[in-house]
């Protein structure tokens, strides 16, 4: 795919108006070769915000984070961040502008250490950016990792490395696929903890998980998927507290 430039410099601000979302997604089409995936995909996630996105596996929750990162991109409809259109922008670009991504198998380089995986990763953007030391505040046995090869990791250690070097390319939202996939239930508390400091840091979140509860306990808003479609948005709450649409929906 060749790389689409883009311009990063500031929109301009609109007065007597509330802001835009920082990240809004209008009547997304992606398509596998000529197989569809996704199918008018609409959602939104505002400025520190954490959205969940819910459904069944194959539901097309991951391929609406790639499509946002640009890995699949949508064939019709709009993607928009930080008020600027990147639907047709490169990977490296949409990075750059400050979405970070913890994919569900870490990505992360195992032949290298824990501390050159995260020099890799430093990144500016306009939004916050995070250092090393902050990064340990959050997960202090990271500090006493940096010179291990990231193959000798546990699945949690890797996970740590993952959502540090996330933090460390300076984003104004972090896409999680998946962030409690085969961690021990300690871990994915960790992990929810996470989630819910970002926020309180003024980063947005939009994450995909399989366990329900825990997610439904960290987001402000849902979004549900079946078959490539959103069928149901709202607050979180609403789902937590309504058993009988909970089952309907998600069936737990």
């Amino acid at each position: 795919m060749n790389a689409v430039a883009f311009d990063l410099r500031e929109a301009p601000a609109t007065p007597d108006r509330a802001p835009p979302p920082l990240l809004a997604i209008e009547g997304i089409d992606t398509f596998y070769g000529e197989t569809q995936a996704l199918f008018g995909v609409s959602l939104r996630v505002d400025a520190g915000e954490v959205v969940a996105l819910l459904g069944p596996n194959g539901a097309g929750k991951t391929t609406t984070l790639r499509s946002i990162l640009g890995l699949t991109p949508a064939r019709t409809g709009t993607i928009r961040f930080d008020a600027r259109d990147v639907t047709r922008a490169s990977t490296h670009d949409i990075a750059r502008a400050g979405v970070g991504w913890v994919p569900d198998d870490r990505r992360i380089f195992p032949t290298l250490t824990v501390a050159r995986n995260l020099a890799i990763a430093r990144k500016k953007s306009r939004f916050r950016g995070w250092t090393e030391k902050e990064c340990f505040e959050i997960f202090s046995a990271l500090e006493y990792l940096m010179h291990r090869e990231c193959e000798n990791l546990s699945g949690g250690e890797m996970q740590m490395v993952a959502i540090s070097r996330a933090l460390l390319g300076s984003p104004g939202l972090v896409l999680f696929d998946e962030p409690s996939q085969g961690l021990a239930p300690k871990v994915v508390q960790d992990v929810m903890k996470t989630i819910t400091r970002l926020k309180a840091e003024g980063v947005s979140v939009l994450v995909v998980e399989q366990n329900v509860q825990s997610a439904l306990e960290v987001a402000d808003r849902v979004y549900v998927m079946n078959q490539g479609a959103i069928v149901h948005e709202g607050p979180a709450a609403a789902l937590r507290s309504d058993a009988a649409l909970r089952l309907r929906l998600l069936g737990v």
